[in-house]
């Protein structure tokens, strides 16, 4: 009788594993979305001035005009430029 129960409830249990898995799984995907940040770049008094879209996900570095221009840096808690920053 117990076999009978175990069969037959397996599949079910299965369904609802694959379920509960397929919704964690998206929901990590989405935490990890790109996480853009305003970079700036400097000027010649060291001011940050120019706003640029930037990322925090590594890759190349982040520049005013893709690959040439001046480096774009992120803001930390001192509002000093400072954060190295990426392409987004």
């Amino acid at each position: 009788m117990k076999t009978v129960l175990v069969k037959k409830a397996t599949p079910f249990a299965v369904v609802a594993l694959a379920v509960a898995a397929a919704f964690a799984t998206t929901s990590m995907q989405s935490a990890s979305v790109v996480e853009d940040e305003i970079g700036y770049t400097l000027n010649s008094q060291g001011a940050c001035n120019i706003e640029v879209a930037c990322s925090t996900i590594q890759a190349q570095v982040c520049r005013v005009n893709g690959d040439s221009g001046a480096q774009a840096f992120g803001k930390n808690d001192q509002e000093n430029c400072t954060e190295l920053l990426y392409r987004p």
